[in-house]
């Protein structure tokens, strides 16, 4: 699946460091896993988050960041509030503050109290335990609406290692388990946080794709060795530009990469349908090549170009995803639901899995249970994550969706 997000509003005249484009946020938590709990969800909202596990290092972030939102995190022998408080009113600080803790907890009522005497501003407070969905209504002010698009090409991302990947499960439809995780690329940029690829991944023709294409590899197979000993095997799957196997090399360089561990069960690869379609007869040699080696080649993005698929008489690939603007509403459109049933019929004829993208509401997700569709992949399962939180949800009992 390709990220998706429109590059419109773009500040070119905006060099780096010059203007802050995503807020910064300080936790304040002496505990460390407290800590990247907040540091990771901030994150996934936009911020650039900042621990500081003692009074000193919240001093010299007050001094040098400038926060725009101070999270302070009740827990039982931790910083004490009154001293945090004071040093935040002291250094005249103008960020937001999110207190979160017990709603009954006559320590968090005392520091309300002492934080509206010391003229502190307050977010609304933050109850544990919480979600995504309440951390976000309480923050949602100090997030700009779009990220803005970065002047920055990948060849300084790569030398600068800023980039990484992240993981979205795909979910088998029937037992709803975690069938598999598509790693997504993403840059963690020191002045604008997590950007999204649509803001610096070049064109398929540019030079520096295939530098893009080796790291996404080289990442993959670390990440696997992390997940495997953090919380089990997990089949993976990468994004590659048809173009890569032009290389005659290619297919090999792939393979030696292969872990050597008994649990690694291969790779699927996938590619762009609208790359395909252009190019058959290098899709078709390369799917045959991967295939001798446990490696599945996906077709992405399928659409409108479903009928050009049928009509192949070779059909060596493994896996066909649904096109997400088919599948978003195809359960109150019934033309969407008819050519997904049609690619899905496709799939079952050569047997080959499929994969439906973009599953955001349980009505869409009974639509593709409906029409025989393997697997689902979207955020009413789950968001790209980092490597470290995928492994946490990993050992976690799969999401229900009842489909009666």
């Amino acid at each position: 699946m390709t990220d998706t997000a429109s590059p419109d509003d773009r500040i070119a005249e905006t060099p780096f460091g010059k203007r802050r484009v995503k807020p910064r946020a300080c936790i304040v938590e002496s505990k460390h896993h407290v800590r990247s709990l907040l540091s990771e969800t901030l994150e996934e909202q936009g911020f650039i988050p900042h621990g500081c596990a003692t009074l000193d290092d919240l001093d010299a972030s007050l001094r040098s960041d400038f926060p725009d939102l101070i999270v302070v995190s009740f827990s039982i022998n931790g910083l004490p509030i009154t001293d945090v408080l004071n040093l935040l009113a002291a250094r005249t600080s103008a960020a937001m503050v999110l207190l979160i803790g017990p709603l009954d907890a006559p320590a968090v009522r005392a520091a309300r109290e002492l934080g509206e005497k010391l003229a502190l501003e307050f977010l609304p407070m933050l109850p544990t335990p919480f979600s995504d969905k309440d951390l976000h209504e309480r923050i949602a002010g100090l997030v700009p609406a779009d990220p803005p698009a970065p002047p920055v090409d990948v060849a300084e991302a790569l030398g600068a290692g800023w980039l990484e990947l992240w993981y979205q499960p795909k979910i088998d439809a029937r037992s709803l388990a975690l069938g598999g995780a598509e790693a997504l690329i993403r840059m963690r940029h020191p002045s604008w946080g997590i950007v999204p690829p649509a803001y610096f991944i070049p064109d398929k023709g540019d030079p520096h794709f295939r530098s893009l294409s080796h790291f996404v590899i080289g990442r993959v197979f670390q990440d696997w060795r992390y997940l495997v000993a953090k919380s089990g095997s997990i089949h993976m799957s990468i994004n590659l530009p048809l173009a890569f196997f032009t290389d005659a090399n290619a297919v090999d360089d792939l393979r030696l990469q292969f872990p050597a561990h008994p649990a690694f069960d291969g790779l699927t690869v996938e590619v762009d349908s609208s790359e395909v379609v252009k190019n058959l007869p290098l899709a078709i040699e390369a799917a045959q090549r991967l295939r001798f080696h446990n490696i599945g080649f996906s077709l992405d993005d399928v659409g409108t170009e479903w009928p050009t698929l049928a009509a192949l008489n070779e059909f060596p690939f493994a896996e066909i995803k649904l096109d997400r603007q088919f599948v978003d509403g195809s359960s109150s459109a019934r033309l969407k639901r008819s050519v997904c049933r049609r690619i899905v019929d496709l799939a079952k004829r050569h047997g080959v899995k499929t994969v439906a993208e973009g599953v955001e509401t349980r009505d869409d997700f009974l639509a593709m249970h409906g029409i025989g569709v393997d697997f689902i992949q979207g955020f009413l399962f789950g968001k790209p994550m980092t490597t470290r939180k995928f492994a946490r949800n990993s050992r976690r009992p799969p999401a229900f969706v009842p489909v009666a």
